[in-house]
C-alpha cells in the first residue's frame, strides 16, 4: 500500500528561533492518528535543531537539497555525509526553484540521486512543466523527459526509496489554476509510464505527491484523487494550523 505524504518545504524562511516555535506548534497540534505521514525541510543550519527537536516523534526532517559529490572543494554546499551525520535521511532533490534558479539539469540530478541512493537516503524527487509547456501542449513529454533522464537509471529495488513530486510551474505563483482533475491526470500519466518502464508493483508502490499550492480549502478535494498520494506543501507549510489542516485532508 501506498505511502500518505505532507511534506512541508520551508525554503528560505524561518531563523532559527523561528523554526523552533513552528516546530513546536506543529508538535503541540498534529493528530495522533494521522492517515499521512508528516516531513518538514527546514534551512540547513536549522537541520541538526530540528533533528533534535522531532526525536522521538513521528514528524520526518528533510534537507532541501545537497551536492552530488562526496566531499571536494565545493564552497558553499552539503555532501550527503554531512546529512547523514546529524540524521537527516531523506532530501528532496529536483525542485522547480533549483532547475530554475541554479540551473540543475536533468543529468545532474541522476548523479544527485546515484548519491542520495549510495547512502541509503529517502529522496523527495521533483518534477514538473512550466507555463509555456503546457500552453503548448508539452508538458506530458516534459514530465517523461524528466524521469527518464533524472530517474529511470535507477534498479527497480531503489525505487523503494523514491517519492514523486509533481510540480506544475505554471499553477505556482502564476495567477493560473491547476484543478484536481488536472492534477488526477498528470499522476496517472505518471503512475502508467512507470508501469510500463518499470513495471507494475512499482507503479502500485510509489507515492506521487502534488506540488500545486494546495491549500487548506483545496487539499481534501486534491487528496482524494486516486493517484494523488499526498501534497509538497510551500507556502501554507510555513502557518502550523494551515499545514496541520492540510494533513487532515488526507482521508
Amino acid at each position: 500500500m501506498r505511502k500518505k505524504i505532507v511534506a512541508g518545504n520551508w525554503k528560505m524562511n524561518n531563523d532559527s528561533a523561528q523554526t523552533e516555535a513552528l516546530i513546536s506548534e506543529l508538535l503541540s497540534k498534529k493528530p495522533e492518528h494521522s492517515v499521512a505521514k508528516i516531513v518538514i525541510a527546514p534551512s540547513f543550519v536549522n537541520l541538526q535543531a530540528a533533528v533534535q527537536q522531532t526525536h522521538g516523534t513521528s514528524i520526518i526532517v528533510a534537507a532541501q537539497n545537497m551536492h552530488q559529490a562526496e566531499s571536494g572543494a565545493y564552497t558553499g554546499e552539503t555532501s550527503v555525509g554531512m546529512l547523514k551525520g546529524i540524521k537527516v535521511n531523506t532530501v528532496i532533490l529536483g525542485h522547480s526553484e533549483r532547475r530554475a534558479y541554479f540551473g540543475e539539469t536533468n543529468a545532474l540530478l541522476a548523479e544527485k540521486v546515484n548519491t542520495a541512493l549510495s547512502h541509503n537516503l529517502t529522496i523527495i524527487f521533483c518534477f514538473g512543466e512550466e507555463l509555456a509547456d503546457r500552453q503548448g501542449g508539452n508538458h506530458f513529454n516534459v514530465v517523461e523527459s524528466q524521469l527518464r533522464e533524472g530517474l529511470f537509471h535507477i534498479s527497480r529495488e531503489n525505487w523503494s526509496s523514491v517519492v514523486l513530486a509533481y510540480e506544475p510551474v505554471w499553477a505556482i505563483g502564476t495567477g493560473e489554476t491547476a484543478s484536481p482533475e488536472q492534477a488526477q491526470e498528470m499522476h496517472a500519466f505518471i503512475r502508467n509510464l512507470i508501469r510500463n518502464e518499470i513495471g507494475a508493483g512499482v507503479a502500485d508502490a510509489t507515492s506521487i505527491l502534488y506540488g500545486g499550492s494546495v491549500k487548506p480549502d483545496n487539499a481534501r478535494e486534491i487528496f482524494s484523487k486516486p493517484d494523488v498520494d499526498g501534497g509538497l506543501i510551500g507556502g501554507a507549510s510555513l502557518k502550523a494550523g494551515d499545514f496541520l489542516e492540510i494533513v487532515n485532508g488526507m482521508q
